[in-house]
């Protein structure tokens, strides 16, 4: 394999998405501007969510994807390390949005070896915001990808939560944000529950409690499967670096917001006697 040679004024640097687009190896070239959907049922991934807390920031996401009603992956990941001190959570077409993240990851990787130190965090908010504009064309056609991305700002020494819109535009979240299908029900369970520092052990409570409840009111979600042992993927981002919660703890976690959910939030059938023997019936909240 020979490596790509440009002449001097045509050098696209550290800009490795730059790189593959002149070689013609990006997955966002020649997609057409024209609207309309896809002519089959696209995978898709689900609800995301990023909490800020004491130490950083807490990534989750569900396992979910589905195309069209049915489901068609139970175990797929969405949250992902952009680098060593941040990270990338997918929601949306799933096919275009697992190349956006490996594509993402090359740059921060080649941008790091060419200029021989790591970008800012907005930095990279800035490029992963540029690849999500390369992708409008695709979005016109059904395929949307809505990253949100997180990390530990070195400089500032503390977490830090960006969200954007299919068109590429990059906003910051102050202390939360949750996207996707069920984004506004994982969205308001964390605002009733947020506080500032929050410890690690409450964040990490507080994001498997929205997953719950996002599953539970929209079915793309995915809950916790305690019979297939698959529950939300949860990481950690901090001064230390990206660290995955071990799924123990994820489950853990789950069996303390399950015993604190209250009767209206379970809506439980009860069991009662009538004349002509035992029926059941569902109480409404």
């Amino acid at each position: 394999m020979t490596l790509p040679v440009f002449a001097p004024g045509q050098d696209p640097g550290p800009n490795f998405n730059e790189v593959v687009r002149r070689l013609g190896l990006s997955p966002f070239a020649g997609a057409g501007s024209a609207g309309g959907t896809a002519p089959f049922d696209v995978a898709h991934g689900t609800t995301i969510c990023a909490v800020r807390y004491a130490d950083g920031v807490i990534m989750a996401g569900d396992r979910r994807a589905t195309a069209g009603s049915a489901i068609a992956h139970r175990t797929m990941e969405k949250v992902h390390p952009a680098d060593a001190h941040s990270g990338v959570a997918i929601a949306g077409a799933a096919g275009p949005a697992m190349e956006m993240v490996k594509l993402f990851q090359l740059q921060l990787e080649h941008y790091e070896k060419v200029e021989g130190q790591a970008l800012s965090l907005e930095g990279k908010a800035n490029q992963l915001s540029q690849m999500v504009r390369s992708n409008l064309g695709m979005a016109l056609q059904g395929f949307v990808v809505v990253p949100l991305f997180a990390g530990y700002d070195l400089r500032r020494a503390k977490g830090r939560i960006y969200t954007y819109d299919p068109t590429g535009g990059r906003y910051e979240e102050t202390d939360y944000h949750a996207d996707g299908s069920g984004g506004r029900d994982a969205r308001t369970t964390i605002k009733l529950g947020y506080r500032e520092d929050m410890s690690r052990e409450e964040g990490v409570q507080l994001c498997v409690r929205a997953l719950w409840q996002a599953a539970d009111e929209d079915s793309a979600t995915g809950g916790p499967d305690v019979v297939r042992g698959i529950y939300p993927t949860v990481a950690t981002i901090t001064a230390q670096g990206f660290e995955r919660v071990v799924e123990a703890e994820v489950a853990a976690a789950f069996g303390r917001v399950i015993a604190t959910l209250s009767a209206a939030e379970v809506n439980r059938p009860e069991e009662t006697a009538g004349s002509a023997g035992t029926s059941r019936r569902s109480k409404r909240p």
